[in-house]
């Protein structure tokens, strides 16, 4: 399950463990601003937020690794407007 809410400054998305598979793990949330991605995740152990911060560019090779078969890739930028 999750769900998505707009903020102000970002989209917000919360993934829910609801699987059948135990233990369940906790809520991920993530925050999508204008120029990066954050992950927020309780840590169990210590009962603390654990944070992962992604540059959109990090987000655009993780989307295209789900995707890929396993090996190395650099993908090219597309090129911008020519004068």
């Amino acid at each position: 399950m999750f769900t998505i809410e707009h903020d102000f400054d970002a989209t917000v998305i919360t993934l829910v463990d609801d699987g059948e598979d135990l233990p369940l793990q906790e809520d991920v949330i993530l925050n999508a601003f204008e120029d990066c991605v954050t992950i927020d995740q309780v840590d169990p152990r210590s009962d603390e937020v654990v944070r992962i911060t992604l540059s959109l560019t990090q987000v655009r090779d993780l989307a295209a690794a789900l995707d890929l078969p396993e090996g190395s890739y650099r993908l090219q930028r597309p090129e911008g407007p020519k004068a």
